[in-house]
């Protein structure tokens, strides 16, 4: 009798932003459809930092008028873009809660703490935690307090994530992985990279990267 076939080991780089809704919607689309691989594919997932608005001071920035000066949008385009992300959102299971998501935060904290979660085997856990915290109950995602938190809440060591966040620890291989993508090309996200070689861009539906997981790691 024939054995079935060993599933196929793929890496995948998701490259994304904790303040972007198309990486929330794109990270549990590709787990999903992961999901229906099962048996097929096996996946190590690697979470990659990237800042969408680096910049942005402590306490952020209110999130429409942030919006309307980047994107050049209306108020009336800026909302419109909310209800087709509550949608997308609804598909894949997450939700938006965009009316408490009031205000633009800067993330370099977050990634550090995600770069230490790594390490630990909880970085997943901690970025979904994340994206949660920000998209759906609107929370500064840059203060050290909910960071800690948040860290806490998914099994990692809640005193030790604190002298991660005061010690600054992390920032200089954060900044690195940064400028790595940067210079590859990666200018916008989510960014999902498998094997170092085949590139998916966007929040794809997971039919999309059931098709295209599949097809790499046939090749």
């Amino acid at each position: 009798m024939n054995q079935p076939a060993a599933p196929a080991q793929i890496r995948i780089d998701f490259v994304s932003d904790v303040s972007c809704p198309w990486c929330a919607i794109g990270l549990n689309a590709l787990q999903q459809a992961l999901g229906k691989l099962d048996g097929e594919v096996h996946a190590d997932i690697h979470l990659q930092p990237f800042e969408l608005n680096p910049r942005l001071p402590a306490g952020g920035e209110d999130a429409t008028e942030h919006l309307m000066r980047k994107y050049g949008s209306s108020a009336q385009e800026v909302e419109a873009n909310r209800e087709m992300l509550r949608e997308r959102g609804n598909s894949v299971g997450f939700s938006f809660d965009l009316e408490r998501r009031s205000r633009i935060y800067n993330t370099f904290d977050a990634h550090r703490l995600l770069h230490w979660a790594e390490l630990e085997g909880r970085q997943l856990a901690l970025k979904h935690a994340l994206l949660k915290a920000y998209f759906t109950d609107g929370e500064d995602v840059g203060a050290h307090a909910t960071l800690v938190r948040l860290a806490g809440a998914v099994g990692l060591d809640p005193t030790r994530a604190g002298e991660v966040l005061a010690r600054n620890e992390y920032a200089g291989e954060v900044r690195k992985q940064e400028q790595y993508y940067l210079e590859r090309g990666i200018n916008s996200v989510p960014a999902t990279i498998i094997n170092d070689q085949h590139l998916i861009s966007g929040g794809q539906p997971v039919e999309i990267f059931e098709r295209m997981l599949r097809s790499f790691a046939q090749a």
